[in-house]
């Protein structure tokens, strides 16, 4: 950059006076910081004679791969040793000359002589073999204890680098940005002493980046050490992946064992969950799962799922129970029934009581079916208080057959919160699955009456089998069902049903389905009143806006 720095000129380094102790102790660590003297040397390149070639052949390493890599054969290398005196080596049949050329020097390898490895020119601190050749993302890197290793790997369609020996310092800097590539870093080293120790040192101090070290199942001599002399003995790409398969099970036991009752074994079907209610044999509301209930302000509710819990409270011998159109499964068992109510007055929640046992007929409470108000309670102490009563009653009554949560957005405080959302319609879940049961929870409708209330919505309408809407019909009198969503069929296969206040029997009463062109007509309508509250604003609306 014409800066006019002279290497050679260390005049300009000073030490920073520090006190006496930490002065020692720093000069005491401080390495040598000498700058390094390029080794003169001149090399005499050569084409790979086919001795040379079955050498690298027989680790399946073609030419093209020797090319890619800046591989080459030399007929001779000249340089100086540490005392500068020159000296020369010359290639024959038995004592081929290899080099790994670089822009500022060339690294020797000379596999069957005494001096296996030479330097020429100004070899880098990190120096790293392979890099330039790694792709900008990809599953797995190997840390290969060599550089003819990297080359084995690279053959077999592995990535892979070295560095310039198995004791050389491994960059932590250079880890860091290869972790943002590769999913998995994994050091291959021989299996001699020096690389199991090397190895195991390297994992400890790297184990923060996600570093993990894979052993071949080698001798540990000197022909049967290495990823190389792996593929040398015969094994090919498939052995080696087993090998890594069976290292990933190593790595993730605790995971997959944990994972291994909820793999599906197709030979096994499932225990088929009891459907606990329906409507026109559509299945709305099953062991394990979510059901949905949603809709306005005084639509009635409440009194909907009233007639829900009123059918799975009342005796066997008790005839003609209006459920509103659904079909409840009797509760025969006697489980538990739970009522949590964390919007109403305690005064309210007994009037509807009141109304669910003379809709049931029956003339008690009985003792496993269990109404809590909550509005005295925090959001947070609501939860708790659910999830701890249904566990201690799921063994008391020996199991739970429904729970009613009548307004579970005042479990979170804010609908809109998606983290808090996600977890309690998580935790409902898990819940129902857990107990087998069926969670009914009511959330009210967006003042626009187009979706659920907030992240809330949104996560229940994912999570939940079925959802119902109730919305007040063109005659204010009417409450109609629809089902907006239905896992196990269609949702038009779900009639829309009706029901109504009676004021002689003092409850809401079935009073049968909309008319067939009425449930023609339903898409319509739901459309029209979609597009009347989109473009009362505007003209114009995007495709995207419009999905939305």
């Amino acid at each position: 950059m014409s800066l006019g720095i002279d290497e050679n000129d260390t005049s300009f380094v000073v030490l920073i006076s520090t006190s006496d102790s930490k002065q020692k102790k720093q000069i005491e660590n401080t390495p040598n910081t000498a700058p390094k003297k390029a080794k003169p040397y001149s090399v005499v390149p050569q084409p790979f004679s086919n001795r040379e070639l079955s050498f690298w052949g027989q680790y399946g390493i073609m030419p093209e791969l020797l090319k890619t890599y800046k591989i080459v054969s030399l007929r001779e290398f000249k340089s100086e040793n540490s005392e500068g005196k020159p000296f020369t080596f010359h290639s024959t049949d038995n004592e081929p000359i290899f080099g790994y050329q670089a822009k500022r020097h060339i690294k020797i390898y000379r596999p069957f002589s005494d001096v296996r490895f030479l330097y020429g020119g100004l070899l880098p601190d990190n120096y790293c073999f392979g890099l330039e050749q790694l792709p900008s993302k990809s599953d797995t890197l190997f840390v290969a204890g060599g550089e003819k290793d990297v080359l084995s790997l690279a053959a077999k369609g592995f990535n892979a680098i070295c560095f310039n020996s198995e004791t050389s310092y491994i960059p932590p800097h250079l880890i860091k940005k290869l972790s943002y590539r590769f999913k998995h870093i994994v050091l291959l080293y021989d299996v001699d002493k020096t690389g199991l120790e090397s190895s195991q040192k390297h994992a400890q101090g790297l184990a923060d980046l996600g570093v993990k070290r894979l052993v071949l199942p080698l001798q540990g001599t000197k022909q049967e050490k290495d990823i190389s002399g792996y593929f040398k003995l015969g094994n090919i790409r498939e052995n080696f992946m087993q090998l890594f398969i069976e290292f990933l099970d190593n790595l993730y036991s605790e995971t997959m064992a944990i994972l291994k009752p909820c793999e599906i074994d197709f030979s096994t079907p499932p225990i088929q969950m009891e459907m606990l209610v329906s409507i026109n044999d559509v299945p709305l509301g099953t062991q394990g799962n979510l059901l949905g209930i949603t809709g306005g302000e005084g639509t009635g509710k409440s009194n909907f799922v009233g007639a829900l819990i009123a059918s799975t409270i009342c005796e066997s011998n008790v005839q003609n129970i209006d459920t509103l159109g659904t079909n409840i499964q009797a509760n025969t068992e006697k489980q538990a029934i739970l009522l949590y109510d964390t919007e109403q007055s305690e005064t309210q929640l007994y009037k509807n009581i009141s109304g669910i046992l003379r809709r049931g007929k029956s003339e008690n409470m009985p003792p496993y079916f269990k109404a809590y108000c909550l509005t005295s309670m925090s959001r947070k102490e609501r939860m708790q208080a659910i999830v701890q009563s249904m566990d201690k009653f799921y063994y008391q009554f020996g199991g739970i057959q429904m729970v009613v949560i009548d307004g579970i957005a005042d479990l979170v405080r804010c609908a809109n919160d998606e983290a808090e959302s996600v977890g309690v319609i998580d935790e409902l879940y898990r819940l129902a699955g857990i107990y087998k049961t069926c969670i009914v929870c009511v959330l009210h409708f967006v003042p626009n009456g187009l979706k659920l209330r907030g992240h809330l919505g949104s996560e229940l309408q994912r999570k939940a089998a079925a959802i119902l809407s109730i919305e007040k019909d063109e005659n204010p009198q009417i409450s109609v069902v629809k089902a907006l969503k239905v896992r196990d069929g269609s949702p038009l296969d779900v009639p829309l049903v009706q029901f109504s206040w009676n004021k002689d029997l003092e409850m809401h009463t079935y009073i049968g389905e909309k008319p067939k062109e009425e449930k023609e007509k339903r898409k319509e309508t739901e459309l029209m009143s979609v597009s009347k509250t989109i473009f009362a604003n505007q003209r114009f609306c995007t495709y995207v806006d419009l999905c939305e």
